[in-house]
């Protein structure tokens, strides 16, 4: 018992404050910017990962909790949560929570797959073994959208609908910031990386401004790169006396 509370204590004074960052939406339109604190903006959903440059940020110096297992389930035509970011190698479940079938697929830069289809109460999984963004669609149902994204690293974070993103058990070391975030052109994400330097000294970086694209859309093809066949019309046909 004694050395079992011996190592607990030594693991908790190993841990590190969580890295700190604000995120803050700029849209190139508006005549100020988008601020993540005031007017209600959402600056939700914005991927923030630190990759190590040197022995200082080694990811085996530091022990990295176990995260819950990660899944996006399939619900009121909807992928839950829209966005995932996960670790290189990390298998994610794909439960369906829907009453009805749906075929969940992604053809794009990250993990390329196709789950078929499959009914409610089930659920698939996939195992993304390289890093990527994957662009997760359902064929059956165009409204429904996602994106797992997938880093080599276990330094990583996600902003809430404030902007805020807390980076846990980061060792300090010098660091590349990596920044993702949908409704921005990839161009744009790339002038965001940097190299920061993680200390005791030194948890809380810079504000983060991520350019929204005024042109994004989710409008996407189905699997055979085609559009959606709209539903039939299923309500009552009126006609003419």
């Amino acid at each position: 018992m004694a050395l079992v509370c011996l190592t607990a204590c030594a693991l908790v004074a190993q841990t590190p404050p969580p890295v700190t960052v604000k995120v803050e939406i700029v849209n190139p339109r508006a005549e100020k910017k988008s601020t993540s604190g005031g007017g209600g903006i959402d600056a939700s959903n914005v991927v923030v990962w630190l990759t190590s440059m040197g022995a200082g940020g080694d990811p085996a110096s530091t022990p990295v909790p176990a995260r819950p297992k990660p899944q996006i389930a399939q619900i009121n035509k909807s992928f839950d949560p829209h966005v995932l970011v996960i670790q290189t190698g990390t298998a994610v479940q794909f439960p369906n929570r829907d009453p009805f079938l749906h075929n969940v697929f992604s053809l794009f830069d990250g993990k390329r797959f196709d789950l078929g289809f499959y009914e409610a109460g089930s659920s698939k999984m996939v195992h993304f073994d390289r890093a990527g963004i994957s662009f997760l669609f359902c064929n059956i149902h165009p409204e429904m959208s996602a994106a797992v994204v997938a880093v080599e690293t276990p330094y990583f974070g996600m902003s809430d609908r404030a902007g805020r993103v807390n980076i846990p058990n980061v060792p300090d070391g010098r660091y590349q910031l990596n920044v993702w975030y949908e409704r921005s052109l990839p161009a744009d994400l790339k002038t965001l990386n940097r190299v920061v330097a993680i200390s005791d000294a030194s948890r809380s970086l810079e504000t983060v401004r991520v350019m929204e694209n005024p042109n994004f859309s989710l409008e996407h093809k189905n699997k055979y790169g085609q559009d959606y066949v709209p539903p039939a019309n299923t309500g009552p046909i009126y006609k003419n006396p």
